[in-house]
This record gives structure tokens, sequence and C-alpha cells, in this order.
């Protein structure tokens, strides 16, 4: 028997079932649920255990993980009689790995301690890439002591691991991320087109741009999607146009301004009104080659 924590992961998609993965991978026993079969079936595949509810999931749980959408499911699986808190026990420690806004992460931290329920809010960045092999940036709101219980799973999963602050600066710092990533896709589709259009050889230009000051994490996780129109989900633009939406709320509610990133939240606006929302996020190019004048 392992002497690991018992792990229940709520949310097998694009990222949940990767990450779970890795958690069964460094020996931890995971019991997972998902509203889709056959993404339950890829976990029993791996080695983890189905379960046929939250409420099955979470009893005998030492740690539970959540990664879901956005705040009402994550709000969905936390709450109510078949939720998270009511069936989960006393001392168990909840990571919310969603993003979500951060007044959803403090609430929820709120609601837990009534159960004497621990919780971090501990979102991602890396994609779906950095969920497959591990990289992740994981940027955690909480409390040290549970930041510290909690680093040892976190480190099957991520690479880089900080404690932001109290419940909610995991979110916030993800929301920053968000924008960060989004206005840097836009950039580099802008650079994308223009170089294309002046009859430069794209691959080469990239390959020099992505070892100056331009180079960046973004260009080098989706120089292919560029070069390749291959636009397959990785983090799809409907999750990011949720973000860009926490990301100038919350900017808002503060008082900061983004005029950049208030175009580019436009921008994703758009793309998905264009349908395509279940596209991944590189695929802004398509929308600057439309405002070009392209066919796509």
């Amino acid at each position: 028997m392992s002497n690991l924590p018992r792990v229940a992961w709520i949310g097998l998609g694009i990222m949940g079932s990767p990450m779970s993965e890795n958690l069964i991978k460094a020996g931890y026993d995971v019991t997972g649920f998902t509203l889709e079969q056959d993404k339950l079936d890829r976990l029993v595949a791996a080695g983890g255990t189905a379960a046929g509810s939250i409420a099955q999931a979470v009893r005998n749980a030492d740690v539970v993980i959540t990664m879901v959408p956005a705040s009402p499911q994550v709000e969905a699986v936390a709450y109510g009689p078949e939720g998270i808190l009511e069936n989960v026990r006393p001392g168990a420690l909840v990571v919310d790995m969603s993003s979500i806004t951060p007044q959803t992460s403090v609430d929820l931290a709120k609601a837990a301690a009534e159960k004497g329920v621990r919780v971090l809010d501990a979102p991602v960045s890396g994609g779906e890439a950095g969920a497959v092999e591990a990289v992740l940036s994981i940027m955690v709101g909480g409390e040290q002591a549970d930041f510290d219980a909690a680093k040892p799973i976190l480190e099957a999963l991520g690479r880089t691991i900080v404690l932001c602050g109290p419940h909610g600066s995991g979110q916030t710092v993800k929301a920053a991320n968000q924008l960060i990533v989004a206005v840097n896709i836009q950039g580099c589709a802008e650079a994308v087109v223009f170089l294309e259009k002046s009859g430069v050889d794209l691959r080469a230009a990239l390959e020099v741009l992505g070892g100056g000051l331009a180079g960046s994490t973004v260009l080098a996780r989706k120089k292919d999607n560029f070069l390749n129109r291959d636009f397959a989900p990785g983090f799809r633009i409907d999750l990011h146009h949720k973000d860009m939406g926490i990301v100038t709320d919350a900017a808002r509610t503060v008082g900061a301004a983004l005029p950049v990133g208030a175009v580019v939240a436009q921008l994703v606006a758009s793309l998905r009104t264009q349908g395509d929302g279940g596209l991944d996020h590189s695929a802004l190019l398509r929308g600057v080659e439309r405002l070009s004048g392209a066919e796509v």
C-alpha cells in the first residue's frame, strides 16, 4: 500500500486527463470522475479508478483536485448535496486547478472552511503540451501550510510552482498570464501575416525571431501551428474568451487600465462569434488573415 495521499480528480478534459495520468505515474492512487465515459475509460487504462459520481470519487480522498472549464462548473461540482463539500471528509484538501474568477476562489475557500475543508486555488499555464510533459507553471493562492502539503503533488504536474498570496491570488496571477499570452499570440499572428504578405520565408523568419528579443514561449510553442495552419485545440478560443472576460472585469474592479488587452479581448470575442471558438487560441491568426483580406 502506498503512503501517498489518496487523490480524487474531478474533470478529465484536455488538461485533466494527462495531469491525472502523471499523478498515477508518480505513484498516486487516483480516483476520477467526469461526464464522458471515454475519459473515464482512459483513466482506468492508465491505472486509475473510475467513480460513478463526485460523491463516490471524493468520499475517501485526502486530496481532491478539480480541473473544469469555468466558475459555474467549479460551483456545480463543489456545492450541493452531491458536491465535493458535502461528501469529502473534514480535513481534506481541495486543490482547484481550473481558471476561474478570483472571487469564486475566495468564496469557495470560505464555504469550505465552514466544513473544516482546506482549499487552494492553483490554476496552471502551459497548455496541453505542458500538461502532458508535466512542466506546467502553477500559480497558487491559499495558506502556506496547505501549499506545503500540496507541493509534492504539484511537483508531479509542473515545474514552476509558486505560492502567490492568499485565496484568489493564484487566479489573479492566472488572469495576468492569460492577458500576456493573448497579446503575445496576437502579436505573433500579425507578424506572420506581415511576413507572408512581404514574401519572406516564414519558417526562416520565425526561427531567427525566436532566437532574439522577440522570442517567447508562445512563439516556440505555437510556431508549428502558425506554419502548418494547425489549430487543433491545445487551449480553445472559447476558454481564452472566458479568461479575457475574467481579467478585464478584475482589472476594472481594481482600477487598472488594459488598453491593449481590451482590444485583444475583442479580437478573441470576434473570432469566437465567427465560429472558431473550438480552435486553438493560435487561431487568432485566422482573424488577422480575415482583416488582411485572405480567405480562411
